[in-house]
């Protein structure tokens, strides 16, 4: 495509036979009609010119069911490249052959026998829209180096697609690569900050020799097949709709988005219908496995249309870890928000799991111990309560610095990116007791008032030293039992978003994904694909209930015996009191409802009365 006179015919008839593939010259086409006003030097209307535009249509479509074609055709305006590509839209690429005004108008003057004058050069020029999405080539070049140019770019062509090169940005490119993906990367220029990123990346491993490196995000784009797919590895929060709404210019219908970072999933279910609207997929992928994981295989949660979700699967999979049976850890969660949501409340189960280990710690150091003897306790406990966080946490704690243990000096103040606060907003919207991520969350909260606790400390902690008579065996069988609360709050609260907004969550399929990969991968994750097979409720599994009365006798001593030396394990004590609350027949909230109907004629249900009838009392007269 291009202005009269930049030499598309002479273009397109050396590149048919270049790829050996059919050349139709769009001006053979034109009705008599067309060619008789033009010849008089009368431009053509955009009326004159909609049965021709649709004439190419048609013949690019029944080329297409050979091997294709090269048609040359001026196709000035984007809406006349609508019409030419119309249906075919990702089959078609755009070549733009572009010059300078006063090259072009020379050599339609030396020209014999065209109808096309000098004089409507112009007017073309003044039409001519140019298109986003072309491989775009000077004329100034020989007719065979622009073949060559357009073969290479034609050749050229990305499967997929990474945006941002961070830290799990760079470890995914190279997952992916690794795997035999042509892929294209992106990162932005900033200059004296982030210059070259995406080729010092490219040119600093072996794996990435093909990958395209590119900081242009009109070039980056226009690298990938279509429909095109994207993951977009970038900060969660406006960053993101930045930089969606620096790609929807350059984006066709069809084209695939997938935020790979941690938003927040309301957010999500927004960018989703958003891009719904203008025709383009939005998948919200959450991706557990930190920097090691991206690299050697993560586990996966993406949500969004099913029929997006076949398009980017075999990337998706290829790249995520394997479950005990040679499975990837990677699967369709569900449409919306439903990938972001999971991935968050995963998060939230990371929390407990973290502050569960750090309560253990306190209550080992407690007792004399230091790390090193910490984390020969901790092996012991691998026989049955392994997990990823549990080995980490030995390695932590074997960890030197000099003659001291590194954990020693870290300061005890704990940070969160968000992912903790947001699941214990869901759960308090939606009403699911997750008392556990709740109390995480605000255990890291506590932490960050140091000074305030230095100072509380001088008031009201003893001075005495701890006096746990408690057993090694009586903290790990409590740890044990805290975590199952733990797992049975979080999969009840995705249960319960799975039934609000209809995403049909297949809880066995989610604990599988989570066996390996991610962060919270687990021997007792991998117990709960075949219990969540019978039962979406895990206290209601006849060997899990067994458990739980085994282990409660431990978790009661351990919990009262902290208290009584005042050591905060605000997840042990919240792990005991939550069952004690939830497995009651009658509780206190018979009194509760009526102090509401008291003060505020709030109603109340009696157990005498199976209508379901309220009532109200006048509380003051006795």
């Amino acid at each position: 495509m291009g202005v009269s006179g930049v030499g598309k015919s002479t273009i397109g008839s050396l590149l048919s036979k270049e790829l050996n593939i059919p050349f139709f010259d769009g001006d053979d086409y034109h009705p008599k009609e067309n060619i008789l006003k033009m010849s008089k030097g009368e431009p053509l209307n955009d009326t004159d010119r909609l049965g021709w535009l649709q004439t190419l249509n048609k013949l690019a479509i029944h080329q297409l069911k050979d091997k294709g074609c090269i048609i040359v055709c001026s196709a000035l305006k984007e809406r006349y490249r609508t019409i030419l590509s119309a249906t075919i839209k990702n089959s078609t690429k755009w070549v733009f052959l572009t010059g300078s005004f006063e090259l072009i108008e020379k050599r339609i003057n030396e020209r014999k026998g065209h109808f096309m004058s000098s004089d409507l050069l112009k007017s073309q020029f003044s039409t001519l829209e140019e298109p986003k999405n072309a491989i775009k080539v000077a004329i100034s070049l020989t007719p065979n180096t622009i073949v060559k140019v357009i073969r290479k770019e034609l050749e050229n062509t990305a499967e997929f697609g990474l945006f941002g090169l961070g830290v799990m940005g760079k470890s995914l490119s190279r997952n992916l690569a690794s795997k035999g993906f042509n892929i294209s990367l992106f990162n932005r220029h900033l200059s004296g900050k982030e210059e070259d990123v995406a080729v010092n990346f490219k040119n600093e491993f072996k794996e990435l020799a093909t990958a395209l490196p590119f900081d242009d995000i009109a070039s980056f784009v226009n690298s990938l097949q279509k429909p095109r797919k994207i993951m977009l590895m970038v900060n969660a929060g406006k960053i993101v709709d930045h930089v969606i709404e620096d790609l929807l210019p350059f984006l066709d219908e069809g084209d695939i988005l997938i935020d790979g970072g941690n938003s927040n999933y309301n957010k999500t279910k927004e960018r989703f219908d958003y891009l719904t609207s203008k025709h383009i997929h939005f998948i919200g992928a959450g991706v557990s496995g930190g920097e090691e994981g991206a690299l050697k295989g993560p586990s996966i949660m993406p949500g969004g249309h099913k029929e997006a979700y076949k398009a980017v699967q075999p990337f998706l999979e290829a790249i995520a870890a394997k479950d005990a049976n040679n499975m990837p850890c990677c699967t369709h969660i569900g449409t919306e928000g439903s990938g972001h949501f999971v991935k968050m409340v995963h998060n939230g189960i990371e929390y407990v799991e973290m502050q569960l280990l750090a309560e253990v710690f306190l209550m080992l150091t407690a007792m004399g111990n230091n790390p090193d003897q910490i984390a020969t306790i901790l092996e012991g406990y691998k026989d049955t309560a392994n997990s990823y966080l549990l080995e980490i946490t030995i390695d932590i704690l074997r960890k030197k610095e000099g003659d001291d243990w590194l954990v020693n000096k870290i300061m005890d103040k704990a940070g969160n990116k968000g992912t903790g606060n947001w699941t214990t907003i869901a759960t308090a919207e939606l009403g699911v007791p997750s008392t556990m991520i709740a109390s995480a969350l605000f255990a890291r909260y506590i932490s960050f008032f140091k000074d305030e606790r230095i100072a509380a400390s001088k008031h009201f902690s003893t001075t005495k030293a701890a006096n746990l008579d408690l057993s090694v065996v009586a903290i790990l069988e409590a740890y044990q039992f805290a975590r199952i609360i733990n797992h049975y709050q979080g999969f009840r609260l995705i249960d319960e978003a799975s039934a609000r907004y209809n995403w049909g969550l297949n809880l066995s399929e989610l604990a599988r994904i989570w066996t390996n990969g991610c962060i919270i991968r687990s021997d007792f994750m991998s117990d709960l694909v075949d219990t969540f097979k019978t039962t979406n409720n895990i206290l209601t599994d006849k060997d899990i209930i067994s458990t739980i009365n085994t282990l409660k006798p431990s978790v009661k001593k351990v919990v009262a015996a902290c208290i009584l030396n005042e050591i905060p394990i605000p997840n042990f004590s919240e792990s005991i009191n939550f069952l004690n609350g939830f497995a009651v027949a009658n509780s206190s909230a018979n009194l509760i409802q009526a102090q509401r109907d008291y003060f505020g004629a709030h109603t109340y249900q009696r157990i005498d009365d199976n209508t379901n009838k309220f009532y109200h009392t006048d509380w003051k007269n006795h």
